[in-house]
């Protein structure tokens, strides 16, 4: 019987269609892929750390410092504040509570030659913003008399000690508090990661179906890539069977 021109023959078709399908395969995993690479990452993600403060002699406000304490050298009669709190970046960095300033925390301390006086304000935050484990101390205020040529650090460490530092000269710890950690990356709205183990640096969730910036791993994108390969070839294989 002779087939007509426009007709298609079953083996056509079945032939036709183990063409088509990788286009299809490729399509819908290309989109697919996409979808999922266009997943925000998780906002709201933040590192937990001490921010320093300054506070010149007869300002009425802090300001963010732009030296680390290591190196600011602030003058007589000024103050300095160290807050501990989580927070994204400088930006939006929380100052340290109270209103305490250089006149009334020194105004028992009087100046004596060659040295000065820098009044020193320390913040140990909240209960939300403690490393595990950890509970703030009350806020502290201090007049350190220190060499004139003292940086900020050395003024703290003369009221605050002990202070512990990391290898890049970050603040870790005033007066043993935190008790560990160095600025952990925390996740979201200052919350723990659920699954980061302590001591594990960044603190980053590992858990299965996530990645380090909060997008979707490739383990994820690798499994629903194979459940759709897997369901374009069962609908290969049906229409074969059908054919």
């Amino acid at each position: 019987m002779r087939i007509p021109p426009f007709a298609t023959p079953p083996f056509a078709a079945a032939r036709g269609a183990a063409h088509a399908l990788p286009r299809v395969m490729v399509a819908v995993l290309a989109g697919l892929l996409v979808a999922l690479g266009a997943a925000p990452a998780q906002a709201g993600a933040g590192y937990r750390y001490w921010s320093f403060w300054e506070r010149a002699s007869g300002a009425k406000s802090w300001t963010y410092a732009t030296q680390g304490p290591s190196v600011a050298r602030p003058g007589d009669g000024e103050t300095i504040g160290f807050r501990f709190a989580v927070s994204e970046d400088s930006a939006n960095a929380v100052q340290p509570r109270g209103t305490a300033d250089f006149g009334t925390i020194c105004a028992g301390t009087p100046a004596k030659g060659g040295d000065k006086r820098v009044a020193v304000v320390i913040d140990f935050g909240t209960a939300a913003d403690a490393s595990g484990g950890d509970t703030p101390k009350k806020t502290r205020t201090h007049c350190a008399q220190v060499d004139e040529g003292a940086t900020a650090g050395e003024a703290l460490a003369a009221v605050a000690k002990p202070l512990r530092y990391n290898s890049a000269a970050l603040l870790c710890a005033i007066a043993g508090y935190p008790s560990s950690g160095c600025g952990e990356k925390t996740g979201k709205n200052g919350a723990e990661p659920d699954t980061g183990a302590a001591g594990d640096g960044d603190g980053a969730d590992k858990s299965a179906g996530s990645s380090d910036d909060g997008g979707p791993s490739a383990g994820l994108i690798g499994g629903i890539a194979a459940v759709v390969v897997l369901g374009a070839a069962a609908v290969w294989q049906a229409r074969r069977r059908r054919v």
